[in-house]
C-alpha cells in the first residue's frame, strides 16, 4: 500500500513538475524551452536574442538580424536584461547585450494555429523602459475568455546615446536611429519565427505607448511597415510629437555624453569618438550617460533625427503627408486628457515671458523662420490665456496647487502641441486618404495620483495592464474591472479583425470610424451616460 502511494506521488511530481511541464518550440536546430503559467493556462518565452549582441564593433551601429540560435539548447525562461539607462534600474539589471524578445501565448494552440499578434513597444523618452514592465498576460487572458486569443510579443531596444545618438559623426557614419532599427529587427524575427509559437506573421498590430508609439507611427511613414504588420495602435504619441531636428542640433548632448566616458573623454570635441567608444567597457559607457542627462538642457536629449533619404526619418511628417509618404494601414490613436503635466509641473518656468522662451527652445523647426516662430508664439499665447480655469488639469477650475498659474498655461500648450494635435493630424491625413481609424480621449483619473496631474500622460497604461511594477511614482488604488475589460476588448477586437466592434466580450460601445467631417460625433446608439462612466471618447 505504502508503495502504491509512494508511486502515485512520484507519479505526479513528475508530471507537475516545472522541468517536464515547460513548453518548447524549435527554432531551427535550437530547442527552445519557456515557462508554463498553469494558472492561466499560459505559456511564457523570454530573453531570446533577435540581434547580435550590440557590443565591440556592434555598438553604435544597425542591429545584426539573429533569426536562430547557437545554442542546441535555450532556456527562455525568465526575461532578459533592460538596455543601458539611468535609475530607477539597478546595475545587475541591465546589459548592454539586451536586443531580446518575448512571446506570452496560450497554452492549448498548435504551432499551425496561426493567431493574431499583439506587438508592444514600451515608451520612456527613448532614455529609458524595459519591456519586463509590462506584463502582457491579463491582454491574453482576455483574449481567451472572449474567444478570439492573440499571442503577446515585447521587445528590449536600445537607449540613450546607444539607441539615438546625435551629432555630425553619428551622421556621417549612418549610425542614428539605432532604436528604431532595433524595432525593424524585431518585427523582422517575428515574420520569421513567430509561426513556431503559434503565431501568424500576416496578422501583426504594432502597439506602443509614449516614446514607443512614437517609433510606431514613424514606422508607418514607411512602406518596409507593410510587409511587417497590418495594423496600428498609437497611445499618446505620433511621429512628430518630440519634434524633429537634424541631427547636428543636439551635437552638445553628444559631447558630453563622450567627455562623461573617462576612457574617451579628451576625444569629446574631435568628432572622431566611435572608435574609442567601441572599445570602452559598459560601466564606462553608464557613466557618460548620466553625464549627459545631467548637463543636458533639455528633459529628453535622446531622440530620433533627420536621417536622410535612406532613412526611416526622412523629412518631417508635415511634407510627407501631402506626398503621400506612408504606408495605407488601419490604426487606434488617442491621447489622455492632461498629457502635458507631467512634462512641466518641475518646470521652473513662471512667466508668459519664459513661456515663450521654453516654446523657442522647445518648438523651433529649421523650416520657420524666427520672425515667423515668434508671430506663432504671440498667437499661441493669446490662444492659451494665463487663466487657470481654462488650463489643465482640465476641470480643475482656478486651483493652481500652489504652482504659478502659467503651469496650467504651459502644460495645456505642450499638451495640444505635443499630443493631441499631433493625434488630430494624424488621423485627419490617414482619413482623408482613406484609410480607416479610430480616435479615443481617455479622461479616467488613477486614483491615489496627484490632482495636480489630473489624467495625465501614460494614465491609460494601468486599464490595459492592470500592473505596472515599478513604472508609477506612487501606490495606485483599483482601476475600474469594467473600463479595463472593455479597453483590451476594444484593443483585441483591432488586432483580430480590424475594427473594434467584434460584439465579442465585454458589453461596450460602437466606436465609429474618426472622419473628418465627423470628428466627434459618437454612434447614435450609445448610451451617453455609459460611455462617460467608460470614459472612452471618440473623437
Amino acid at each position: 500500500m505504502k508503495r502504491g502511494i509512494l508511486f502515485y506521488v512520484f507519479y505526479a511530481l513528475v508530471q507537475f513538475s516545472p522541468s517536464f511541464a515547460a513548453p518548447q518550440v524549435r527554432l531551427g536546430d535550437t530547442t527552445v524551452t519557456g515557462r508554463e503559467m498553469p494558472f492561466l493556462q499560459q505559456d511564457f518565452f523570454g530573453g531570446i536574442p533577435f540581434a547580435e549582441s550590440p557590443v565591440g564593433k556592434l555598438r553604435l551601429k544597425p542591429p545584426v538580424l539573429k533569426t536562430t540560435l547557437d545554442e542546441k539548447e535555450f532556456n527562455a525562461s525568465s526575461y532578459g536584461h533592460a538596455c543601458v539607462q539611468p535609475p530607477p534600474f539597478s546595475a545587475e539589471l541591465m546589459s548592454e547585450d539586451c536586443l531580446t524578445i518575448n512571446i506570452i501565448r496560450p497554452s492549448s494552440i498548435k504551432p499551425d494555429s496561426k493567431l493574431p499578434i499583439l506587438f508592444w513597444t514600451y515608451g520612456g523618452g527613448f532614455q529609458s523602459g524595459a519591456s519586463e514592465i509590462y506584463n502582457g498576460s491579463g491582454i491574453v487572458t482576455q483574449s481567451m475568455a472572449r474567444g478570439t486569443p492573440i499571442v503577446f510579443v515585447t521587445f528590449n531596444y536600445r537607449l540613450g546615446p546607444l539607441g539615438f545618438p546625435q551629432g555630425s559623426e553619428a551622421d556621417q557614419l549612418h549610425s542614428l536611429n539605432l532604436g528604431i532599427y532595433d524595432q525593424i529587427g524585431a518585427l523582422e524575427w517575428v515574420k520569421h519565427n513567430i509561426a513556431s509559437f503559434g503565431g501568424d506573421n500576416e496578422k501583426v498590430t504594432a502597439f506602443g505607448e509614449s516614446a514607443g508609439s512614437i517609433m510606431t507611427s514613424i514606422l508607418f511613414l514607411n512602406y518596409q511597415i507593410e510587409g511587417l504588420a497590418r495594423a496600428g495602435i498609437f497611445e499618446s504619441g505620433q511621429a512628430m510629437t518630440t519634434g524633429v531636428s537634424h541631427p547636428e542640433h543636439r551635437e552638445i548632448d553628444w559631447q558630453n555624453f563622450v567627455r562623461g566616458v573617462p576612457s574617451c573623454s579628451s576625444l569629446a570635441t574631435t568628432g572622431n569618438t566611435f572608435s574609442c567608444l567601441q572599445a570602452a567597457n559598459s560601466s564606462d559607457i553608464i557613466q557618460g550617460l548620466l553625464v549627459s542627462i545631467a548637463e543636458s538642457p533639455e528633459m529628453f536629449p535622446w531622440q530620433p533625427v533627420l536621417d536622410g533619404p535612406t532613412g526611416v526619418v526622412p523629412d518631417y511628417a508635415s511634407r510627407r503627408f501631402p506626398r503621400g509618404e506612408f504606408a495605407r494601414l488601419p490604426f487606434i490613436a488617442g491621447t489622455n486628457l492632461d498629457e502635458g503635466t507631467i512634462f512641466e509641473v518641475s518646470s521652473p518656468v513662471t512667466s508668459e515671458d519664459g513661456l515663450a522662451q521654453a516654446i523657442t527652445a522647445n518648438y523651433s523647426p529649421p523650416a520657420v523662420s524666427p520672425q515667423t516662430l515668434q508671430s506663432h508664439i504671440q498667437t499661441l499665447l493669446q490662444l492659451y490665456p494665463d487663466n487657470p480655469a481654462l488650463g489643465s488639469p482640465y476641470n480643475t477650475g482656478n486651483n493652481t496647487f500652489g504652482l504659478s498659474s502659467v503651469y496650467k498655461q504651459s502644460a495645456a500648450i505642450t499638451g495640444d502641441l505635443g499630443f493631441h494635435s499631433q493625434r488630430r493630424f494624424w488621423s485627419q491625413g490617414y482619413s482623408n486618404a482613406g484609410v480607416k481609424t479610430y480616435g479615443y480621449l481617455y479622461t479616467e483619473p488613477l486614483t491615489g495620483s496627484l490632482p495636480v496631474l489630473g489624467v495625465f500622460h501614460s494614465s491609460e497604461l494601468l486599464a490595459l495592464f492592470r500592473d505596472l511594477t515599478g513604472i508609477l511614482p506612487f501606490t495606485p488604488g483599483p482601476i475600474s474591472t469594467n473600463l479595463s475589460t472593455a479597453m483590451m476588448d476594444y484593443w483585441i477586437s483591432f488586432a483580430t479583425s480590424l475594427d473594434p466592434n467584434d460584439g465579442r466580450g465585454t458589453p461596450r460601445p460602437i466606436w465609429e470610424p474618426y472622419a473628418c467631417e465627423n470628428q466627434a460625433s459618437p454612434s447614435s446608439t450609445q448610451d451617453s451616460s455609459w460611455c462617460v462612466y467608460m470614459l472612452i471618447c471618440y473623437l
